[in-house]
């Protein structure tokens, strides 16, 4: 995965330096070495982009969410923060991970409704959440096995659920359009809460 433009990275750094602060974590910052040619390196997402992603009211407080390629735990206490939906998070690296664990531990929220699991994504078993977040967080062919996970558990316990793919690459487009169950629902665009103009500065939402 390519990191995002650093002047573009730039452009929000106070807000968010002032969202860390605000939920006691610290999740800024990148870890630039790739685990292998499968996992990629972390990047947070953007506040601006989960602000954007809150107001579309596509996720509500009693969903259950997992996060892939969690990192340092962003996404699941913006949303859990925010909204009031339990996040599980699914990371593969180690280091990153204890520093999730470490921000979990600082979070302010009296029942948490976070966890964090230092596991390969295609091996996590879903159980009944209905929420799935992407921000490239590894090659298509684990996101093939990823999928195969969630049908799994469609399959044992019937019920919608979405997916959510931020900064979507060329490759991640390609497959998902193939997929006979997974519908194309939303468009989230992001585009404007940086400098210039990015196609990828999107959140897809898919059904399956």
């Amino acid at each position: 995965m390519a990191f995002r433009n650093l002047k573009r990275l730039a452009h929000n750094a106070r807000t968010e330096y002032e969202w860390d602060k605000k939920l006691k974590i610290r999740t800024c910052g990148h870890v630039y070495n790739r685990e292998d040619d499968t996992h990629y390196a972390y990047e947070p997402t953007p506040y601006t982009v989960l602000e954007r992603l809150k107001e579309s009211q596509w996720i509500r407080p009693e969903d259950r969410v997992v996060d892939y390629g969690s990192g340092k735990g962003r996404v699941g206490f913006y949303l859990n923060h925010e909204i009031g939906c339990r996040v599980t998070g699914v990371e593969f690296n180690p280091d990153v991970y204890r520093k999730a664990l470490d921000n979990l531990a600082s979070f302010p929220a009296r029942d948490k409704g976070i966890e964090f699991l230092c596991q390969k994504a295609e091996e996590y078993s879903v159980e009944d959440q209905d929420i799935f977040y992407f921000f490239n967080p590894f090659s298509v062919l684990i996101l093939q096995k990823v999928l195969g996970r969630i049908r799994e558990s469609i399959y044992a316990d019937p019920r919608p659920v979405r997916l959510f793919f931020y900064y979507p690459g060329d490759e991640y487009l390609s497959y998902l359009m193939t997929l006979p169950d997974a519908l194309f629902v939303d468009e989230i665009d992001c585009q404007d809460l940086f400098p210039g103009k990015n196609s990828r500065e999107r959140i897809l939402v898919f059904e399956m």
